[in-house]
């Protein structure tokens, strides 16, 4: 039996997962890391999708996407994680699959998860007992919302992050405050995507 056809829209949000095959690790040293996001800058250059929120985990991968036109959705993946793979094998010696299965996307279709998604993602961290303050991980959009802080990737914020004050400091405090707060819905998530 064959795959599911995605179905993606223009200007539609999906919660995009990626894990390393057999959960092995995907990036083992900080030049993988950095290769992954220098690799996510080229390629956002060639196709019209925007990254709202991600965090690089070792094994697996999360972004939250804006597919600007839809069908450039699967391009930019298919580009990023063949071009990143390519490099895993040559620089580890590897050979077959680097990542499991195709990824994972979820359609997020109510602004009222739009958020929450972002503030999921970037909780990854605290809950993988990686982080115990997440302006000390680096990997992950979390900087950006909760600090200002550049990072080449996210050239636009989630609209509902603009929301949450008047002011960019304002905005910084309260959604740093909402990063704190655990939901129980990231457990049933975590189950969907098989974390």
């Amino acid at each position: 039996m064959g795959r599911q056809p995605r179905v993606v829209v223009d200007g539609g949000y999906y919660h995009i997962v990626t894990r390393g095959n057999d959960r092995r690790k995907l990036f083992r040293c900080k030049r993988d890391y950095d290769f992954f996001l220098k690799v996510i800058k080229r390629y956002l250059l060639k196709f019209q999708v925007s990254i709202i929120h991600y965090c690089l985990m070792p094994n697996h991968v999360h972004i939250l996407v804006r597919a600007d036109r839809a069908g450039d959705l699967s391009k930019f993946m298919q580009g990023i994680l063949q071009v990143y793979a390519m490099y895993f094998r040559r620089e580890y010696g590897s050979s077959g699959f680097i990542f499991q299965n195709r990824y994972k996307s979820m359609h997020i279709d109510s602004d009222s998860y739009l958020l929450d998604c972002g503030r999921y993602i970037e909780r990854n961290p605290l809950r993988a007992g990686l982080a115990v303050d997440l302006s000390d991980f680096v990997w992950s959009s979390a900087r950006f919302y909760a600090q200002g802080a550049a990072n080449g990737i996210i050239k636009s914020a989630n609209p509902l992050y603009l929301e949450l004050a008047g002011t960019k400091d304002g905005r910084r405090k309260r959604y740093a405050q909402r990063l704190l707060e655990a939901r129980p819905y990231e457990h049933i998530v975590d189950k969907e995507f098989r974390i």
